[in-house]
């Protein structure tokens, strides 16, 4: 039954990334929402499950928290070692965005997929509603996250097929994670310290990179507007989970 639901996922993966395809001659407009929607899914879903999971403090300050900034300072260092080495081999010095991020934070959305058809199999070990209840979390906010995986792999110059190739991977992760449920269990601490990182990677992404981006050549309030319904979608998927 979690293969079986982890399949609707897999489903909305790809239906999330279709339509960031799809819209490439509003171009601004994918990625006003894309930046919402990884604003919506770090505030409002990662990072409370991050802080309920993880646990601990360190020096006080919450473990989650600070794999959150974390993640955040990592995304920023990666970003900037690949784009010196760039300019290093002759590219554009005004084109800072290396093909190499790309494929690395569509790596990290891919993993993050897996860990949610991991969800979706220990839910279903507890049973009934908790079960329901995360599935449908899963599956409708993988339509956001098929959306950002394609956006993201295409905003920093990779070919549409490579693009494709890391949707059909972020589509096919939830099936595997629901599968190895029946075989291992992820310790909670770990997996909150996990979500806290990833939060830090995909926040730095959208505040530094989607949105500037999204605003550059068309400061329109539609752009705005997408941004805020991006968050307000997953904020609607979050309480309908709740």
């Amino acid at each position: 039954m979690a293969v079986f639901v982890a399949l609707g996922a897999f489903l909305m993966t790809l239906a999330g990334g279709w339509t960031a395809q799809r819209v490439t001659d509003r171009r601004h407009l994918v990625l006003g929402l894309a930046g919402g929607l990884m604003l919506g899914v770090v505030g409002l879903d990662l990072l409370p499950e991050a802080l309920r999971a993880a646990g601990k403090d360190i020096y006080g300050v919450p473990a989650a928290l600070l794999l959150f900034v974390v993640g955040f300072l990592l995304a920023h260092l990666v970003e900037r070692l690949l784009a010196v080495r760039r300019a290093s081999h002759g590219a554009d010095e005004h084109d800072h965005r290396a093909p190499e991020v790309g494929l690395t934070a569509a790596t990290a959305m891919v993993g993050h997929s897996a860990m949610d058809g991991v969800a979706i199999g220990a839910a279903f070990q507890v049973g009934g509603s908790m079960a329901l209840a995360v599935a449908l979390a899963v599956v409708a906010h993988d339509f956001a996250d098929g959306f950002n995986t394609y956006t993201i792999t295409s905003l920093y110059g990779n070919a549409r097929r490579r693009a494709q190739a890391m949707l059909l991977a972020d589509a096919v992760a939830p099936m595997v994670g629901a599968a190895s449920t029946a075989f291992l269990s992820i310790p909670e601490p770990l997996l909150g310290g996990y979500l806290g990182m990833f939060g830090g990677v995909l926040l730095y992404l959208a505040a530094a990179e989607i949105l500037p981006e999204a605003h550059h050549e068309h400061p329109a309030h539609s752009t705005l507007l997408c941004t805020v319904a991006g968050a307000a979608f997953i904020w609607l998927v979050v309480g309908l989970a709740a």
